[in-house]
């Protein structure tokens, strides 16, 4: 009760001080009238003052100091007052106002110490009632960013939609700019513009950590993270859906697991599960999942399937492990050096003895079709295997056409059987009046190779079923 009234009469004695300050500046502008019973004397002219310096506007960060200038030239007697809107903030040399970081320097300038956002507005440095001058105050404010939701998290399920916003503050308003951590924007770009984002459709590709960047150009700009997680039934990718071994070797049939929620992995051969053993072991490493046998056994060929499921599904995919030769490889350049012949070179692998080599060629006719196919050559050769699993072979084509086009395949068979059909291989003879270039030698060959048979046209019906897969290739 005695701290409101000592309160009361503080501020009517500021009023009262006031008042009495600005009424003694008008009453010292009115001259003084003699009285009728005395002469009137010469008055003696006062000159008006003059504001030196200009009102405008200022610009300040928050936190930082200001100062308002307000330079006055022939004060005299008349009273400067200080006020923002209707409140008076120092008058004369008194401050009025209770704020400490408010105070007068270098005369009646006004400083600001520490300055807040609410101290934005109009400043009106005023002498006497009607002559003022007006200083605009404007409060630049760094960039202040929240998500939504406040957490960041975010989770959606595979195919959905999902909205990614950022709410950002300061003056000026803030520019906002989504981002990927260490990626592209699902869009392709780097960089978009705009408080919020839409994903549609999304999938495992999608999911990451987004960044929201806001600034304005005061202090420097403040960068959020948001992250989406994207739930979906498991993904399963094999390294190679065929793996060559052979006896008493090591092999590692190898496959790649993406889900979330994380998904439970398990092995199977021929549909039974597998379960760890001493030649036998599975290791994960992140999505990445390993089967490893080692001292294979005739009895570990057969057919693998990695099976991964979670809460949202079950995938599986094949693989096979095969004692059979791999396919071949060539290695051949695709000109000749000479118009009647060709020089083939290709690679395969096989732990046992190679027993047969097959290889098959024919010229390729600009009418051919699938139903009327051009004369394959059938050349039997058997190999000279050497001490590595590695077999580089070469075959010296010959009787063939100038200025031809030819094709050719090779299959390989060792005691575990024959091994899928190679790659079409596309070669070119020489034309009659083309000039013989001497071309890189093909690779070193390690091991050479016997024609078993003269060459012939094939009319077996194994070797049909050869050049139907290869047809298959080709279409």
């Amino acid at each position: 009760m005695f701290r409101r009234a000592a309160c009361l009469v503080i501020n009517m004695s500021l009023i009262v001080f006031i008042s009495l300050l600005l009424c003694s500046v008008n009453c010292s502008a009115i001259p003084a009238r003699a009285s009728s019973n005395q002469q009137s004397q010469p008055q003696q002219v006062t000159a008006a003052p003059k504001f030196m310096s200009r009102g405008q506007t200022y610009r300040a960060v928050i936190g930082d100091t200001l100062v308002l200038p307000c330079e006055v030239q022939d004060l005299g007697s008349y009273v400067l007052l200080w006020r923002r809107g209707s409140a008076v903030v120092t008058a004369d040399k008194m401050m009025v106002t209770r704020d400490p970081r408010f105070r007068l320097v270098d005369g009646y300038n006004l400083e600001i110490g520490n300055v807040m956002p609410q101290d934005a507005g109009d400043y009106v440095c005023q002498i006497g009632e009607y002559r003022d001058q007006i200083n605009t105050v404007e409060i630049l404010v760094p960039p202040s960013v929240r998500t939504s939701p406040a957490s960041g998290q975010l989770t959606a399920r595979k195919g959905g939609t999902v909205t990614l916003e950022c709410k950002a503050s300061g003056n000026p308003v803030p520019t906002i700019l989504w981002s990927r951590k260490d990626d592209s924007l699902p869009s392709g770009e780097k960089a978009l513009e705009g408080f919020s984002i839409t994903l549609e459709k999304v999938d495992r590709h999608q999911a990451g950590v987004y960044q929201c960047t806001a600034s304005n150009g005061v202090g420097d700009p403040i960068t959020v993270d948001m992250q989406l997680h994207v739930l979906y039934p498991p993904e399963v990718e094999v390294e190679r859906s065929w793996v060559h071994s052979g006896e008493g070797y090591e092999a590692q049939l190898v496959c790649i697991v993406h889900g979330e929620p994380h998904p439970n992995t398990l092995w199977y051969q021929d549909s039974f599960p597998l379960e760890p053993t001493e030649r036998r072991t599975m290791e994960s490493r992140g999505n990445k999942h390993t089967l490893t046998i080692r001292n294979v056994q005739s009895s570990d060929f057969g057919n693998y399937s990695c099976v991964a499921e979670n809460t949202l599904g079950k995938a599986k995919k094949y693989m096979e492990l095969s004692g059979r030769p791999s396919p071949a490889q060539f290695n051949s350049l695709p000109y000749s050096r000479s118009r009647d012949s060709y020089n083939l070179t290709w690679q395969l692998e096989s732990y046992p003895p190679l027993e047969e080599v097959r290889l098959l060629y024919r010229k390729l006719m600009i009418n051919e079709t699938p139903h009327h196919p051009g004369n394959w050559h059938d050349v039997i050769l058997k190999p000279s295997n050497g001490e590595t699993f590695s077999h580089v072979m070469s075959y010296d084509i010959r009787n063939l056409e100038s200025g031809s086009v030819y094709e050719a395949i090779v299959q390989a068979k060792n005691r575990y059987g024959w091994n899928e059909v190679s790659e079409s291989m596309q070669f070119y003879t020489r034309g009659p009046s083309e000039d013989t270039y001497d071309y890189p030698s093909e690779p070193h060959v390690d091991m050479e190779l016997v024609a078993a048979s003269s060459t012939k046209l094939i009319w077996k019906p194994s070797l049909m079923l050869i050049i139907a897969a290869v047809f298959h290739v080709v279409s």
